[in-house]
């Protein structure tokens, strides 16, 4: 381990069940325990236990929080009612995105989690662009689990009762063991499940009883990582970075209705162009032909081999035994069905654009039959 990175609160844990640790975000942390494919596997079919606790937890709060952060983000924060989740952007003044993030109104605070390898960077940024009597506490005696699965239901439920009845994008106060618990009924895998911030001085005792459920095994980085990319989930860094817009991104649905009207955040000018015009490129879903992955870095190239679009993630789909990719291409070449050439490793793979997500999200919405 080199003298920058930084342990997580189940640094230990995780070893001793086997954890294979790398290097993340400036963190150890577990890529793998039995295996990817496996693990992958077992949280689709039963529920996965995923240490996310590098990740950034901020509270804002002040009586200038929402006004502030609506100069930087595309939500309407004014229709965000008490334990209610919305995914967001953070932007810049070009309308590229600095980062994603989840906000949840609770408690006359904005609770925030951001990624993990972006989160100093974020705190920088905010508290350069927020009113001067805006307080950004960054919660670092936290750690944060996220239990996904069909099965991550029926295991959490014997140790917090009540979580059941929380639906997609919200949260409540719970307890597991003697730990007090945010919990909120989201994820990033695709399937229903939940997010638990816990004090870290708790992580070992939750995660104990969590893992000691018949339904639930600890899962690493990487089955989380060809999770979200079947769930067609970008990944910052990755799929999205400062320069990328959310409609280029497509992720177009973060731009409120009303934010769409009103305008006034970041970027607004740029984006409202994109929206009424289209973007010059677009992220899009790709089945690729063979059985071979196209990893990210790969060319999208035009008929006569000049470079049009690049490859932002990519891999084996586990689910549909076959390699699947996100890619940048132009507009004209983003409609499904289109068949995109993919320059990689000296060969040329074709790819077609296919809806995301590759295999369906299975939240748990309001109205849903239990």
């Amino acid at each position: 381990m080199s003298v920058s990175e930084k342990t997580l609160p189940l640094d230990g844990w995780h070893r001793a069940r086997g954890g294979r640790m790398v290097p993340f975000a400036g963190y150890q942390m577990p890529v793998q325990y039995e295996g990817i494919m496996a693990e992958h596997l077992w949280t689709r079919a039963s529920a996965g236990l995923f240490d996310v606790s590098h990740m950034g937890q901020l509270i804002i709060t002040g009586p200038e929080a929402e006004k502030g952060l609506e100069t930087l983000l595309p939500a309407d924060l004014s229709s965000l009612g008490e334990g209610r989740l919305r995914y967001s952007l953070l932007l810049n003044v070009d309308g590229g995105i600095v980062d994603d993030l989840m906000i949840t109104r609770r408690g006359g605070h904005f609770y925030v989690v951001v990624n993990g390898a972006t989160k100093h960077d974020d705190i920088d940024y905010l508290q350069l662009k927020l009113p001067p009597h805006v307080v950004l506490d960054h919660m670092k005696e936290q750690a944060l689990l996220a239990l996904q699965g069909p099965k991550a239901v029926d295991a959490l439920s014997r140790l917090a009762p009540g979580v059941e009845s929380l639906t997609f994008m919200t949260g409540g106060g719970f307890q597991i063991g003697g730990a007090k618990a945010w919990i909120s009924r989201s994820g990033y895998t695709g399937e229903d499940g939940f997010e638990i911030s816990i004090p870290a001085r708790d992580a070992a005792a939750v995660a104990d009883l969590i893992a000691g459920q018949e339904e639930v095994k600890p899962i690493g980085l990487g089955a989380r990582d060809s999770l979200r990319l079947e769930a067609g989930l970008p990944l910052y860094g990755h799929d999205l970075d400062h320069t990328t817009t959310p409609i280029e991104a497509g992720l177009g649905f973060a731009v409120s209705k009303q934010r769409r009207v009103d305008g006034g955040f970041a970027g607004w000018h740029r984006i409202a162009k994109e929206i009424a015009d289209g973007p010059i490129r677009k992220r899009v879903g790709l089945a690729i032909e063979g059985r071979q992955p196209v990893r990210e870095g790969a060319i999208a190239v035009d008929a006569e081999g000049n470079e049009v679009g690049k490859v932002t993630s990519g891999g084996f789909s586990p689910t549909l035994e076959a390699p699947i990719a996100m890619a940048y291409v132009p507009l004209g070449a983003s409609e499904p069905g289109t068949k995109v050439s993919l320059a990689a490793r000296g060969k040329i793979f074709t790819g077609t654009v296919t809806p995301m997500p590759f295999v369906p999200h299975r939240y748990h919405r309001k109205g849903a039959p239990k």
